[in-house]
């Protein structure tokens, strides 16, 4: 059975399976759509690739009625407005974070940083297509997208609330890099 076509692992798959996947699929939840066609056709020889490939086939039926996670807004005012309505406290720095994920790859999160309490607040979560949108046709290169746009937006921020701007790792992904203290 190793040479069937995710087409044809899909219709292998009950119809009660199919619709779940598919409103999963609609409702932008990739991660549960694979999970249930693995679980359900890996006793018949479908491996973790076969149904990440049957839901990428789902995913481009669907296109356009699919319902996106929205981007997170990165101009200015929308920022400040953010920055002023998370932050319990007064804001002392403005910090970009590498994270990650398997659905996303590599992203940066915006943080809004207090000192009393100290804590960093999200602001915005910098995807590569957001960061791609974003940017226009700007090359961000030699930075990876989502660095580029964060530090943009980012120091655009810090200079608007008059406060430093951190971003250990720009030039390379580090979810471990140091983190800004005041």
């Amino acid at each position: 059975m190793a040479d069937i076509t995710a087409s044809e692992w899909w219709e292998l798959l009950p119809a009660g399976i199919r619709e779940q996947v598919d409103g999963y699929v609609l409702q932008d939840a990739r991660l549960q759509a694979i999970r249930i066609v693995f679980e359900t056709g890996r006793s018949r020889g479908l491996g973790l690739n076969d149904a990440q490939l049957v839901v990428h086939d789902r995913y481009l039926h669907h296109s356009d009625r699919i319902a996106r996670t929205p981007d997170s807004p990165l101009d200015l005012e929308s920022l400040a407005a953010r920055a002023a309505g998370r932050a319990s406290g007064r804001v002392v720095a403005i910090e970009a974070v590498w994270n990650g994920d398997t659905v996303h790859d590599w992203f940066v999160d915006l943080l809004a940083v207090t000192a009393d309490p100290v804590g960093g607040h999200p602001l915005a979560t910098i995807y590569r297509g957001t960061a791609v949108r974003y940017l226009g046709d700007e090359d961000p290169a030699p930075l990876h997208p989502s660095a580029a746009a964060a530090d943009r937006a980012g120091r655009a921020l810090a200079a608007h609330l008059s406060v430093p701007f951190h971003f250990a790792s720009p030039d390379a992904p580090d979810d471990e890099a140091p983190r800004w203290r005041p």
